[in-house]
This record gives structure tokens, sequence and C-alpha cells, in this order.
């Protein structure tokens, strides 16, 4: 990316030339990487709100405007006309795939839905109540003790078996921990399946009865997949890439992501979300809660409301209401309390104008949460589902980022504000 202009920053008497960066979509950039070295100087930024860590051809968010890309294809277009195989071709190699490469990448991914044998005594390992994020962390990492053939981050095959195995085994991985938690027996995958029917499978089958995947259902859950795929540069994403700048095995990587994903202010915000709705509990308690959200002074807020990046609506909500509305229409649930609540929530929030002065719109992890609910999950389960969706994103930014020739191992500064020039020994002999 060149340069066709300078910034000037003046400290003191000193005037210096920065280069601006212009991508191909996006604000321009300010490229500080030689500020250190030139002037002594570092940039503050908490949360690297205003920092760009990497250049990217994967994914773009346009806050303001409300709209997501996949490799430059509206995400809407995406969930409503692609599959989820699709996408993860789409986010691994940049392009959509012919029919026969699609066919060859479904295959490659279906003959590695199996997990190692010995990986079951993991499960067996964990406590009954514990939860499945914390399950599947682990399981993740403890991978690398099983796959040594594709930890060499160096070797090229060995990066794409290591992301073929991840995108095949998670889905395997989250049903085990689900049935772990409801002490029910594992049930292997069946290939013959799409990849969200066979997750449904996994986790609903019981040996002693037939089970058969309802297609709209199976359809909602595989939207739910393309919209979670990726999400740029958040949180959990770039502690994928820092993890990853160390030459961290891929396995290693992506359970730092899956870790920090657990957060209730990132991944855990859709079963934040359903915690919330329990609480409320009726419909006519709405307006109490509603009223404890204006109070500056309570720090109760809604969740499933609002985007740290989106300033409008939510694109991925759009598409998730719409199939909140045909599942709920499917299973018939429409009476089920806390969908009420949600429904009449989602009503009030909409027309009222202290949230839409503040554009607090209903966003992704609250339709999410609604339809993994009606479906049968409980709300442990909405933030592994989620790590499920988005661990072909943080495989791309991966291998995206360790083909990129200025790769650097991360190493954020600070400002120190603590004591400085203490002696031990006065310490001790005041």
């Amino acid at each position: 990316m060149n340069s066709k202009r300078n910034a000037t920053l003046t400290v003191g008497n000193k005037k210096y030339e920065l280069p601006v960066l212009s991508p191909s979509a996006g604000p321009d950039a300010i490229d500080i990487r030689k500020l250190y070295s030139s002037a002594n100087l570092f940039a503050y930024d908490p949360g690297f709100t205003s920092t760009a860590s990497c250049q990217s051809t994967i994914t773009f968010v346009d806050g303001e405007a409300g709209n997501l890309l996949y490799r430059g294809y509206p995400v809407e277009q995406l969930a409503k006309q692609s599959s989820f195989i699709e996408v993860c071709y789409l986010l691994l190699y940049g392009n959509l795939p012919s029919a026969e490469e699609l066919e060859e990448f479904e295959q490659s991914v279906t003959i590695h839905t199996m997990v190692h044998d010995q990986m079951t005594n993991f499960f067996r390992g964990f406590r009954r109540d514990a939860h499945p994020m914390a399950i599947i962390t682990g399981v993740m990492g403890a991978m690398s003790a099983f796959y040594h053939d594709s930890t060499d981050i160096r070797d090229p095959m060995q990066r794409e078996i290591a992301s073929i195995r991840m995108i095949a085994k998670l889905p395997t991985i989250v049903a085990m921990a689900f049935k772990y938690s409801i002490g029910q027996p594992f049930v292997f995958p069946k290939n013959r399946l799409s990849y969200a029917a066979n997750f449904m499978r996994m986790c609903f089958k019981v040996p002693c009865e037939s089970y058969k995947v309802q297609p709209a259902i199976s359809r909602a859950l595989d939207r739910i997949f393309i919209l979670h795929a990726d999400h740029e540069q958040n949180a959990s994403t770039s502690t994928v890439r820092l993890a990853g700048s160390s030459g961290a095995n891929p396995f290693a990587c992506i359970a730092a992501g899956i870790a920090c994903l657990w957060g209730p202010a990132h991944g855990g915000a859709n079963e934040a979300c359903l915690k919330m709705l329990h609480e409320i509990q009726s419909p006519d308690r709405i307006p109490e809660f509603i009223k404890r959200a204006k109070d500056p002074s309570d720090d109760f807020r809604l969740m499933g409301f609002g985007h740290r990046v989106y300033k409008n609506f939510d694109p991925r909500a759009k598409i998730l209401k719409e199939s909140a509305d045909e599942i709920l229409s499917e299973l018939g649930d429409a009476d089920n309390p806390i969908l009420k609540v949600a429904r009449e929530l989602e009503r009030i929030a909409v027309d009222d104008e202290y949230f839409r002065e503040r554009r607090l719109y209903p966003n992704v992890d609250f339709y999410s949460g609604i339809i993994l609910s009606a479906i049968g999950f409980p709300t442990a389960m909405f933030t592994p589902i989620f790590a499920l969706s988005r661990t072909v994103g943080w495989i791309s930014q991966w291998k995206e980022m360790i083909a990129d020739p200025a790769l650097k191992i991360g190493r954020p500064r600070q400002m120190y504000i603590g004591e400085t020039g203490r002696n031990y020994d006065e310490s001790k002999n005041p």
C-alpha cells in the first residue's frame, strides 16, 4: 500500500512527516511505525479503537452505513443465497468456489469430522456442571497433542491440514461438550448430512430414538454460522493474531480466541441477553427495566441492543430477525413466555425515542439468542456455537497473518504511571 501524501506532526519546535495510507474502503490511516525511532514518541490508544493493527483482505465493516462484507460480498447476500461451507471456502481462499471446488472442499472437511478416540477422556475429566466454553477451550488447545503432523506453521500444507481439521472437528467437540453437560452419550457425526444438520443431530439425537433434522431449523442455524463467521479485528480475532505472531501452533491460537470470546462483552453477549430476558420474566415488567436502562445511576443495561461498531442497524440482525420469525412459526413456540418478553421488548425499544436517538437497535446477539433458545439450546451453549461459527474467521485471519512478509511479534507499548527510583534498603529501614 503506497502513500501519496503525508500528515505533519508538530511536537514543540520539531515537525515529523508521517505517511497517510489509503485502503480500498474505510478511513485513511496514518502510518506511525517509525514514530518511536524518529521522534521517541508512542501513540496512546486504549482499546486500540483508532489503531489499525494489520492490513487485511478478508472482512470489512462499515459501522455508519451498517454494512458487512466478506471478501467484498455483502453478508446479507451470502446468508440468503450461500451455505456456511461455501462461505468457509470464500473466507479461506478469497473467492467463491466452483461446483467442483465446493464438492472437493466439502469432502475434505467431511473426512475430518471425527476426533481422536482418546480425546473423549478430556471431557470425562471435567465436572458435569463445567461451562461448555471451559471444556472446548481446553480440548481445542489439546488438539496439538494429538495432531502432530499439522503444527509446523512454516509448512503451508500443515497449515492447510490444521485449518480443515479445526473447521471439521469443532462442531463435534461442541456437541460432545453439550452431551457431556446433560449426561447423555456422545453421538458420532454422520457425514452425509450438511454441516449444520450434522451438528444438530450430534446435539439432539439419543441412541434409543430416531432423529430427523427439520430443514427450516438447519437452515436457520446455517445462517447463524454464516453471520458470525468473521467480523474484522474484534477482540478474539486480535487475540488469535497476537498469539499467532509469536509462532504458536494453530490449535493454541484458536484456543486463545475461544477463551477471549467467552467474555460477556464479546461472544457471551447473546448468553447475557437471554439471562436478562429470564430476569425480566414477563412483558408487564418491561417498563421497569426500560426505566432502569435509562437511569444513569443504575448499572443495569439492556443486553442485545446497540453495537460498538455499528451506528446503524446491525445488518446481521436484519437477517436473523427474519429467521427468528420463521423458526417461531415453524416450531409453534410463539407462546413461549421468554420469547414473548423478547418480542415485546424489541417493539418497545425500537419505538422509544431514547433508544432511537442513541441508535440502540436490536443486534445480532438479541436475535441469535431467541433462535437458539427456540431450537432448544440452553444459554450456556450460545457462546460455544458462536465459537464454532467464528473458527473459520479466526483461521482465515491467522493464515493471512502467517503469510504476511511484514509479520512481527505483537508487542503493544504502555504509558507507565507507577513509582520510579525506589530503593529496597530505604523501604526496609525508614
